[in-house]
């Protein structure tokens, strides 16, 4: 399962996603997720199925790389359709009416709309962002739209440095656990069967460790820092320097066109009595 966990990693490749300017992309993904949340009716979840579906195509990521970074999150998804299936109350006769279980119309389809939702919400930020962007390219691509934050005497540069070594150290967190996890179950340790509470004593064997790897690690990458004489943002050069072209401004069209479209979609919708 841990081996499932794709946040953050980078898939190399010259498809025009990974082409884009960072910072296009991280706008890019910003706008995805408004247009993500704005999306009422049935007809515009159908425009964002369409748009992620493009964007996968786009990014020529292999279709078993998204999928598998979802299983992780399966649990959540399946839980939140639950939720929604049972606690939504809607107007007129439930489908579905067992002892104190209601099941209605509202229920179903709001369901539905919050999976399709989640879906997309991972599979189109990670696309636009940690999939098809290097940690490098990110922590410019942060540092250059946080900019006019300095004059606020805010540290621009520390941050963004802070926020990609943080996603550039999650799949090697992941390893270590995965090999820490490796290593109890070699001894005998079982994180499977038992109650609740026994799963939950059983991970402390794993988190004392891992998190003196954690320290240990961070520790080396600031010695390694100062080794090479890291003093923050201040006076440093960049040897590749970011440059929008036409491709970029297309893109911001797009979306923009994206974001047009789930509003027209919602207003259509609202208007003929068709939304959720």
């Amino acid at each position: 399962m841990l081996k499932d966990i794709t946040l953050g990693q980078y898939f190399p490749g010259n498809s025009i996603l990974h082409r884009l300017d960072p910072r296009v992309k991280i706008v890019l993904t910003v706008l995805y997720i408004v247009a993500l949340f704005l999306a009422k009716s049935m007809l515009s979840f159908v425009f964002i199925l369409c748009v992620t579906v493009l964007l996968v195509l786009l990014s020529r990521i292999n279709l078993r790389v998204i999928l598998k970074g979802m299983k992780p999150i399966l649990f959540i998804m399946v839980f939140t359709m639950i939720l929604n299936l049972f606690f939504t109350r809607g107007e007129g006769e439930p489908l579905v009416h067992v002892a104190f279980v209601r099941i209605y119309r509202e229920g179903i389809t709001t369901a539905v709309y919050m999976l399709v939702r989640i879906v997309c919400l991972l599979a189109g930020t990670s696309i636009l962002l940690t999939y098809t962007t290097s940690p490098i390219t990110l922590t410019d691509g942060i540092e250059q739209l946080l900019a006019p934050l300095s004059v606020l005497h805010v540290p621009v540069h520390e941050f963004a440095m802070m926020m990609t070594i943080a996603l550039r150290f999650i799949p090697t967190l992941i390893e270590e656990t995965d090999k820490i996890m490796s290593a109890q179950k070699a001894r005998g340790a079982d994180f499977t069967s038992g109650s609740l509470l026994h799963r939950v004593r059983a991970l402390i064997p794993i988190l004392i460790p891992l998190f003196v790897s954690a320290f240990r690690r961070a520790d080396e990458l600031a010695i390694a820092m100062e080794c090479r004489c890291y003093r923050g943002g201040a006076g440093r050069t960049r040897m590749n320097r970011l440059h929008m072209h036409i491709r970029d401004y297309g893109a911001l069209v797009c979306m923009v066109l994206f974001g047009a479209g789930i509003v027209v979609l919602n207003i259509y919708t609202s208007r003929i009595g068709y939304g959720l």
